[in-house]
């Protein structure tokens, strides 16, 4: 593969593009428009924006992944989590007025495909890995809830403020007594049109004699149809006068195409909250990108998915837009509806962008509280309280990070709660590489096998102890395999051998080198002599650059067996009489 065609993946699948991947993709693409229209105005509001920036953000990013992008299903745009971290992070900078905060978005979305693509370039999408699924999925989980309570004072149709669940509650109760009926029926009959949308309506249609791919275009159309009726309903009685709170003026037109600000102090206030849009917007976009790519036994290429999202984000904040990222309901919608190609993402831009040129003045009488609607259903679906027992069953320090992570999302805003999550992750990392399990090991009678002595019945001689370390070597853990081997050796068993099987060491680094020459020494000076075992071929390159091999006491075995064959005392012949 050419360098150039490595960085621009549309060089790759548009050399076999055809007119039945042309086809599929058009159907999907009018598919996903349909989708998008509201979910892309009602994210908008969400990140408290404007709502044609919500649409400016699905224009143009979409047209820079299909460049740069991997997956041939990933569809991005404004998605839920990171509209709510959008939030989050330019509320903090206390601005004054629509157009700086807006301003601000813009910037947000600009630094963030910066990080992204720069990543991307210096191969860095490993760190990626260092944020555990379980936190990910409590952190998930709480945004859902998060971002549900805080739609219901559209549904109310009152004032509500708050970063997290506390505090959102609290407002809500008060302002209980203002409740515009009137936007409240609207509420809630949208949002229970909507959920039987999303399980009822497909069957229904079928039942009454239509194809199955047409009920499901028509079931995805669900969200668009309850726009429709609202805003014609809100019009038609001139709802607005009876205090339901309305869209208002969509600007018509294309996306204003300018540079972000460069203010440096917006720069740096937004910098942390970047990184972390960055790494949760990388995060779930890759998960759900190799999920669907490994239903057509396709594969993505995780270093390029950070240059794609980091140039839909750069589009997005050129043309006007704020942070985008793959979500996981539209994608999923385009992959079933037949995408082939990115080119599926570009044909539904061109339909978001006919949307902002033609129909944005239909909808001025579009009720606040029927976009709140459409966004309480897709994040209620994110929300799985099912991760707890979970990881309770199977791990209980994984069941505290998922529980810390939502309880501090909840009830500390999502900035504090994602921050928790990454350094969480970190933590259990260390946690559980620092102390790795160290089992000892004898020989499984009549094989060459060796097993934990705890477990199996298994020959052993008191004078060798074989120990199996199994973690890689590092400044975390090598103090405690020092401890570890000191408990072990100081008793009253005739000890003249031990040996460290390294089948699953894969690294060593300098500190846990420098505790094997400490081990070593101290054994020696025991009158116990070290060997190792199984070392692999990468680690062992290593120690001979050292001067380890050279002091080490003992030797250095090809297999267990053979180590032990040649530690254990041979019995002492019995001389003729």
């Amino acid at each position: 593969m050419s360098p150039i065609a490595r960085y621009f993946p549309i060089l790759q699948w548009s050399k076999e593009y055809n007119k039945e991947a042309l086809t599929s993709d058009l159907v999907a693409a009018v598919i996903v428009t349909i989708m998008l229209i509201p979910q892309s105005l009602a994210y908008a509001l969400l990140a408290g924006l404007p709502a044609e920036m919500g649409l400016y953000a699905s224009i143009l990013p979409l047209v820079a992944y299909a460049i740069f992008g991997t997956s041939r299903a990933l569809a991005v745009g404004p998605v839920a989590v990171i509209s709510l971290m959008t939030a989050a992070a330019v509320g903090n900078l206390a601005l004054q007025g629509t157009a700086e905060y807006a301003a601000a978005a813009i910037a947000l979305a600009f630094i963030s495909g910066l990080m992204l693509t720069v990543m991307g370039l210096f191969r860095l999408g490993f760190l990626a890995n260092f944020l555990s699924h379980p936190v990910i999925a409590g952190f998930i989980t709480a945004s859902g809830v998060l971002i549900a309570t805080s739609q219901l004072k559209h549904i109310l149709g009152v004032d509500a403020h708050g970063h997290n669940l506390i505090d959102l509650i609290g407002s809500l109760i008060a302002h209980l007594p203002e409740t515009n009926l009137a936007t409240l029926a609207i509420g809630t009959t949208a949002t229970a049109f909507l959920f039987w949308v999303r399980k009822g309506l497909k069957p229904a249609l079928m039942s009454l004699g239509l194809k199955a791919r047409l009920a499901d275009i028509l079931a995805k159309a669900g969200p668009v149809a309850a726009v429709a009726a609202t805003t014609l309903v809100a019009w038609g009685f001139n709802l607005s006068d009876a205090g339901v709170r309305i869209v208002g003026d969509v600007p018509k037109g294309l996306p204003p195409f300018a540079l972000p600000s460069f203010s440096a102090d917006i720069w740096s206030s937004l910098f942390v909250s970047a990184l972390l849009i960055s790494i949760i917007g990388f995060v779930e976009s890759v998960s759900v990108a190799q999920t669907l790519a490994a239903k057509k036994r396709q594969r993505i290429v995780p270093n390029q998915e950070l240059i794609g999202l980091g140039t839909s984000n750069i589009a997005a904040a050129i043309s006007g837009g704020y942070p985008v990222t793959g979500g996981f309901a539209r994608s999923v919608v385009n992959f079933d509806a037949g995408a082939e190609t990115p080119a599926a993402g570009a044909f539904t831009a061109i339909g978001i962008a006919l949307a902002a040129l033609l129909l944005t003045p239909l909808l001025f009488f579009l009720p606040k509280a029927t976009l709140a609607a459409t966004i309480i259903v897709a994040v209620l679906s994110l929300v799985d309280f099912s991760i707890l027992p979970k990881t309770w069953n199977y791990s209980k320090v994984d069941f505290m990070a998922v529980a810390a992570t939502i309880f501090l999302t909840l009830g500390f805003g999502v900035e504090v709660g994602v921050s928790a999550g990454v350094l969480l992750s970190l933590g259990l990392f260390l946690y559980k590489t620092s102390r790795p399990h160290v089992a000892e090991v004898g020989l499984v009678p009549g094989t060459q096998h060796f097993r934990n002595i705890l477990r199996h019945k298994v020959e052993t001689h008191p004078s060798i102890v074989t120990l199996r370390i199994d973690e890689s070597l590092y400044f975390a853990n090598a103090r405690f395999l020092e401890d570890y081997l000191y408990d072990r050796v100081v008793c009253d068993e005739p000890i003249k051998n031990v040996v460290l099987m390294c089948s699953a060491v894969n690294e060593i680094d300098m500190s846990a080198l420098e505790s094997l020459e400490e081990i070593n020494r101290r054994l020696d000076e025991m009158g116990i002599s070290l060997h190792l075992s199984e070392v692999k071929g990468p680690v062992m390159d290593r120690l001979q650059r050292s001067h380890f091999l050279e002091d080490l006491t003992g030797r250095v075995y090809l297999s267990q067996f053979d180590a032990m064959k040649a530690l254990t005392p041979q019995p002492s012949p019995v001389s003729a009489a």
